[in-house]
């Protein structure tokens, strides 16, 4: 049945001779790049192991209990073994996203609704927050342009894990999901006949690139300042702080005006333009190969709704999984991780089936 993973236990064992050599390690880069993927296919070495061994103690048990009828029992066992350790080395072999273990920069924008939509902006990032509080990450708000009733017009924010993370588990691996068109309907505070409305909010999430991720042409930047606007501290509207820098080949810009110093506020717009120009790449790529793989979940149209807050009935949909539970006080809450794997399972489970 997994003929193919006898290719990968060649791989490993070959890797693991090559990591044992002293030589190895002195390109730092290289032997990262080795660790990495040895890293990989430990856990799916380890698991055929586990599999194949499993077969051939049913034979043996299978044997044994034409003499014995005692060891029925044990046949059965084994083959219930054998059934977990099949689902989850297929579940293994399915097509990992080279980003899943990348940190990433979640970036929240009010969309159609005015006001309602900016509060609604703050329910969202309040909900990652408490999220990334629930699973260890740590966030930095980046950079945030507040409303006049409160919200967000616009926020952004870095989500980092603490240390290793498990495959499978790493913030983008997790939050990928997230990136699209959030609707929520509900009665505004300040709406005084009671009425229902309905607005929108925008989710960007993309993996935060290192600088050896992207080259930047510094030719190929305009770097702009301005005046800070908004709440703030005493330089606010006083000094050219803020920074806005244009990626003059692709028309990509990032902007910044949180912290207080100028140079403060052009590392972090880096931050969010290498992370951008990352993502961009990598859809560009995804287009160009138009495989199989591709995750029937994400989507690169930003435009599509992909999930309604519903606040009178309490309910959560996620249109593209046809996911539904009335529990959006908890998910609003932080409680994202049922949410969040109906999505995971769905793209597993398109993944398995083009492989």
């Amino acid at each position: 049945m997994f003929e193919a993973v006898e290719e990968l236990v060649g791989e490993h064992a070959d890797l693991e001779k090559k990591l044992a050599d002293p030589s190895v390690h002195a390109d730092q880069a290289n032997a990262r790049k080795l660790n990495k993927r040895y890293a990989e296919l430990t856990p799916i070495v380890a698991t055929f192991r586990s599999w194949k061994q499993t077969g051939d103690d049913i034979e043996t048990a299978r044997e044994l209990a034409a003499d014995d009828p005692d060891f029925a029992a044990e046949v059965k066992e084994l083959e219930k073994q054998r059934e977990e350790l099949t689902e989850k080395l297929r579940f293994l072999l399915i097509p990992r996203d080279p980003s899943d273990d990348k940190d990433v920069i979640l970036e929240i924008k009010a969309g159609a609704g005015g006001d309602e939509s900016a509060l609604f902006a703050g329910d969202l990032l309040r909900m990652y927050l408490r999220y990334a509080e629930r699973v260890g990450w740590k966030t930095e708000i980046i950079d945030a342009t507040e409303s006049e009733l409160g919200g967000y017009k616009d926020v952004q924010v870095a989500v980092k894990t603490r240390g290793a993370s498990e495959p499978g588990q790493g913030v983008w691996a997790r939050l990928k999901y997230e990136g699209g068109v959030h609707r929520v309907q509900r009665v505004p505070a300040t709406e005084s006949q009671g009425r229902i409305h309905t607005s929108a909010a925008g989710v960007l999430v993309t993996p935060e690139a290192e600088e050896v991720d992207v080259e930047i042409n510094p030719n190929d930047l305009r770097i702009d300042v301005y005046r800070s606007s908004g709440p703030g501290g005493q330089s606010v509207n006083t000094t050219d702080s803020a920074v806005r820098i244009t990626h003059i080949p692709t028309g990509v810009v990032a902007s910044c005006q949180n912290e207080k110093s100028q140079l403060q506020n052009k590392e972090q717009a880096m931050r969010i333009l290498r992370s951008r120009l990352l993502a961009a790449a990598q859809e560009e790529a995804e287009r160009e190969a138009a495989d199989a793989r591709r995750s029937q979940v994400r989507t690169v149209d930003r435009s599509e709704k992909i999930r309604t807050y519903n606040f009178p009935e309490n309910r959560i949909s996620d249109h593209r999984v046809g996911f539904k539970a009335y529990n959006l006080d908890q998910v609003l809450d932080g409680d994202l991780d049922t949410v969040i794997q109906a999505c995971v399972d769905a793209d597993s489970a398109a993944k398995l089936a083009a492989a």
